[in-house]
């Protein structure tokens, strides 16, 4: 899939994969893989690095669809002492994420967030902010995270903008070769089933290099115009204090491939 991160997000925001082959491939390999596919590094992703420079400034954390944790571990590795906080409803990542006893772990999805007034800032990264793919789900999702957050705090996401067309990038084609945590060969691909207005439905395949099907999963992800952003932060109570079309804070052009939102609590 064009991009490096992150597919496994609607697993962990919103409805969830849904099986259409029995588990060949465990939960729990499908979490380690992703850490193989996806490390977390601040040093070499600017993607990473803007992330990590906002959450190691800021007092306390909660990140929605944390995953398996690899943010706010890094932020503790780095010297972060104030509250972290990861939420996500992927029981198989949140085993791998706690490994850390240092970093609060909660099940749920964005929407059952159910913090008040505790974080000065919220982030949702990787595109997980495309998961939420109904008006409910993301005004559901966005009023607990405002509720979460205190008076003047900021809520951090990015969303592919839909003028780049990234679902294009999305076939066998490009398939990804990899190792896995335990040592075994797999390829990896990813296919757009339709594209319905701004939903796009796509399969990830994961399978051995001879192209035995181990698992496929399913997923929606909404890809919001600005405007449409705009309505929905504004809806929740929030103000968009900086919008950037790219991870080096650059504005947003007419070849944008990222809409990347720093939005502040009213």
């Amino acid at each position: 899939m064009n991009g490096r991160r992150r597919y496994r997000s609607n697993q962990l925001i919103a409805a969830g994969w849904a099986w259409i082959l029995p588990p060949v491939y465990s939960d729990a390999d499908a979490a380690a893989l992703y850490d193989v596919l996806n490390p977390w590094d601040p040093k070499h992703s600017p993607g990473d690095r803007f992330y990590h420079e906002l959450v190691m400034a800021a007092g306390s954390v909660l990140d929605v669809g944390c995953g398996t944790g690899a943010m706010l571990a890094c932020a503790r590795e780095h010297g972060h002492r104030g509250r972290l906080a990861g939420l996500d409803p992927d029981r198989a990542a949140l085993q791998r994420a706690r490994c850390r006893a240092d970093v609060q772990w909660a099940e749920g999805t964005a929407a059952q967030a159910r913090w008040e007034a505790e974080f000065d800032l919220a982030t949702m990264t990787g595109h997980a902010f495309q998961f939420l793919v109904t008006d409910h789900d993301l005004r559901a999702s966005l009023a607990a995270i405002r509720t979460a957050l205190r008076g003047g705090g900021h809520f951090v996401f990015e969303t592919r903008h839909p003028q780049a067309r990234a679902w294009e990038g999305w076939h066998p084609a490009n398939a990804t070769d990899v190792t896995d945590a335990a040592g075994r060969a797999l390829r990896v691909w990813h296919q757009v089933e339709s594209v319905t207005q701004d939903v796009v439905t796509v399969t990830e395949t994961t399978a051995r290099p001879d192209g035995t099907v181990l698992r496929v999963d399913h997923a929606s992800l909404r890809f919001p115009a600005i405007k449409t952003l705009s309505v929905l932060l504004t809806g929740a109570g929030f103000t968009i204090e900086s919008q950037y079309g790219d991870w080096h804070r650059g504005p947003i052009t007419s070849t944008s491939q990222e809409i990347i939102t720093i939005a502040r609590r009213l």
